[in-house]
Order: structure tokens, then sequence, then C-alpha cells
């Protein structure tokens, strides 16, 4: 027997809209509730359409959820494609630091998908958890390594860096800078939660010209 494949083609077949529309209530009920106290009730009634049409569309629950992970995923591509973009011919540090700006902007106008990271992050409760959250890393470190040896070729960086080190370490420090952003207790006392875009700006400098010492190639 063929295996169902999720979305479905009458999901598909959606306008748009409509599938927007139902992606971004989705979002907001697995961000409010986690995944097991999620309600597929509550989420039709919100939609104002039959509990029926969810599992016509994404076969279950854990459908429902795969399909919403991925299209905050997409969201998350789609942002960091655009700073790529606009990047082009800047230098290694100015794009780690157009790439926090992004991570803390797509917080800012995605509240709910970013919300449902740090819930998978901090959670446990949701299924193929650590599958998800490692498809996050892995797109984040392709993301990141793509900077690094470009930087490294424009002599930017050090030549002999560990690409796969550095890239953890920038992984993580861009992960933990918006986590701070959004949530009071992990700034450490830095005062990141919801700072100004100048206050932010400046603790973004000195976390460049930190980089720039450990990582720069220095005068040339």
């Amino acid at each position: 027997m063929e295996t169902q494949k999720i979305p479905t083609k009458v999901f598909i077949n959606l306008t748009e809209d409509k599938k927007r529309r139902i992606l971004d209530a989705a979002v907001r009920e697995f961000s409010k509730h986690g995944f097991h106290r999620a309600s597929i009730n509550r989420l039709v009634k919100n939609l104002g359409i039959a509990k029926g049409s969810i599992f016509q569309y994404f076969g279950s629950k854990e459908g429902l959820f795969k399909v919403t992970f991925e299209y905050c995923i997409e969201q998350v591509k789609k942002s960091l494609r655009k700073i790529k973009h606009q990047s082009n011919g800047v230098s290694f540090f100015d794009k780690i630091k157009n790439t926090v700006f992004a991570g803390i902007e797509f917080a800012k106008s995605h509240p709910e998908a970013y919300q449902l990271y740090l819930k998978m992050v901090f959670q446990e409760d949701f299924p193929f958890r650590e599958m998800y959250i490692k498809q996050i890393h892995i797109f984040s470190a392709d993301y990141l390594r793509d900077l690094v040896v470009e930087g490294i070729e424009r002599g930017e960086l050090k030549k002999d860096l560990n690409i796969d080190a550095t890239v953890f370490f920038l992984d993580s420090l861009l992960d933990r800078f918006v986590q701070a952003y959004v949530v009071e207790f992990l700034d450490a006392g830095a005062e990141i939660h919801a700072a100004s875009n100048k206050k932010i700006s400046s603790y973004v400098d000195e976390l460049i010209n930190l980089l720039k010492t450990g990582l720069g190639a220095g005068e040339r």
C-alpha cells in the first residue's frame, strides 16, 4: 500500500492564501501550547473549517506539525537568502552583523514561528524534535560555511582557521544572541533583551571587534 504523501494533493491544490491562513493558525497553536496540548478542535474553530479537513490535508496531528515546521523553516531560509543576496561585495564581518540583525528582525516579524523554535529547543515533547532542530542548524551551518570559506579566500580571515569549529562557534553565537533578545533571562545581564536598535547595533559592533581579534587575518 502506497504511503500517503503529506501534505496531500487536496491541501496543495488550495489557494495560496488559504494555505497560508491554515499554516499561520497552526504556527500560533503550536507555539502557544506545544505539540501535545495543541488542539485540533481549537484550531479548526479559529479557522472556521471542518475538523475533518485538517486530517484530509495532513493525515494526522503529526503531519500537520511536520508541514507547519517546514513552513517556518522556509520563512527562515527566505530571510537568510535575502541577506545573502543583499550582502554581495560586503566584508565577512559586515555579513555577520547583517545576519544578526536579520535574526532579530525575523524574531520580531515572525514572533510565533520563533516561539515555536524556542519551545522545540527547551521542551522535549515534540515529535521528531532532534531531527527538526538538527535540520535548522545544518541549514545555518551551510549558510555560515559559505561565508567563512569566502572570507578566507578573500584574505579577511586567518588561513589556518578550522572551518568546522569556526562555523559551530558562529552558529552558537548568533543563535544565542537572538534568543537573548527575545528571552530576558538568557541575556546574562547584558541587557540585550528587547533593546533598542541603537543599543543592539553598539553591542553587535563590540562582538564584531572580538571576532576580528580572534578570526581576522589582520592588516595585510
